[in-house]
């Protein structure tokens, strides 16, 4: 599994590099605004910041999902499949490689937050057009989550729970696709169908296990929980439809 692992992580590596160098250049033009007192261009690189982390972790999902689909649809990912390895060591390298990416991805993004909040502060004390904006954002996902760090911390978690969960049900769509479709009519746009009914009943399920709880770090929390579990019951069907039709 380690070394099914690490052939995961060779596949994906150089788009992670690009990331982190890209992080890198807008943290410098960030800290080089901020001490040099440049307003304007500061709230833009908080911006930029804010729009890498967010697209960076959509990019290693998503990154995962097109090596996935092109190991199941060229003849040189192809011979993966008649590799001595089960099918559930296959995919299961792919979702540990990638959650693990997602989730170590995420604390770097949001420890490089609050490093970069405790360094305004320092510096400026109260900045309330920048704290607003703050504030906006996050209540474009949730109107009812307080600014503590305990909070934003269930809130990065649900967000990266919910992206893993949306990432293996992507997987099990492109199985789908690929496995069971393939050469039928449509075959793409029922896969998308099956990959929306999917998303929409995680989603269902989240707010019908939550609906009575009042506090929401908590709700976050268990949220966050059950897209792990949702995620885990969609790779052993997806792993289960290979194993009938890809192992060879």
């Amino acid at each position: 599994m380690f070394k099914l692992m690490k052939y995961e992580f060779r596949k994906t590596w150089i788009t992670k590099l690009i990331v982190l160098g890209i992080t890198a250049a807008a943290e410098a033009a960030f800290l080089i605004n901020l001490y040099t007192n440049n307003e304007n261009s500061l709230a833009a690189s908080i911006g930029i910041l804010t729009l890498i982390a967010i697209f960076g972790i959509l990019v290693i999902g998503l990154q995962s999902v097109i090596t996935l689909h092109r190991d199941m649809n060229t003849k040189q990912g192809y011979m993966l499949f008649m590799t001595p390895n089960s099918c559930y060591k296959i995919l299961g390298a792919k979702v540990l490689e990638n959650g693990l990416s997602i989730l170590v991805g995420g604390a770097f993004f949001f420890g490089l937050g609050a490093l970069d909040v405790t360094l305004l502060f320092a510096k400026e004390g109260q900045l309330n057009q920048i704290w607003e904006m703050v504030q906006e954002v996050l209540r474009t996902f949730n109107e009812q989550i307080p600014l503590t760090a305990d909070a934003l911390a269930a809130f990065t978690f649900n967000l990266l729970t919910s992206w893993i969960c949306t990432v293996v049900t992507a997987y099990l769509a492109d199985v789908i696709s690929s496995a069971l479709l393939n050469g039928k009519s449509f075959n793409g746009i029922i896969s998308f169908v099956i990959f929306l009914a999917l998303s929409w009943g995680t989603e269902w399920l989240n707010g019908i296990s939550t609906r009575n709880i009042q506090d929401v770090i908590t709700s976050l929390v268990i949220q966050g929980g059950i897209s792990l579990l949702t995620a885990a019951v969609m790779y052993v069907v997806t792993a289960q439809i290979m194993e009938k039709k890809l192992s060879v």
